[in-house]
């Protein structure tokens, strides 16, 4: 009879608990999907998308105006003829090749410290 009780108890405040951590779940995600929040947070991703083009067309402008001055070159600029290229130990052609600098922006930085 002791064994059964401790059981029935122990279920019921299992079944509490649970109940109760999904009304806590519950209520985050209807607030998350609040008209406000979805509102707010297609606007944060508007703002950053419409940011990170216009990065993206300052990097191209400033590329393009670059080869433009012939202040930019390519790989196959700096080949001398008979040169080959190697990638992961395969020769290639140096047109095939792109060398790809990653430059970390302050602005994301400091973005990504405060999220």
């Amino acid at each position: 009879m002791m064994k059964r009780l401790v059981w029935f108890v122990g279920g019921a405040v299992a079944g509490v608990a649970g109940a109760g951590v999904a009304k806590k779940k519950m209520k985050a995600a209807a607030a998350e999907m609040a008209p406000a929040n979805v509102a707010r947070k297609a606007g944060n991703r508007v703002r950053d998308a419409y940011h990170e083009g216009k990065r993206a067309m300052r990097s191209k402008e400033a590329e393009m105006r670059a080869r433009m001055d012939g202040r930019s070159g390519t790989l196959a600029d700096d080949l001398d003829p008979g040169d080959t290229v190697l990638v992961d130990g395969q020769p290639v052609e140096a047109g095939q090749v792109i060398v790809l600098k990653q430059v970390r922006d302050r602005n994301d930085a400091t973005r990504r410290r405060r999220a």
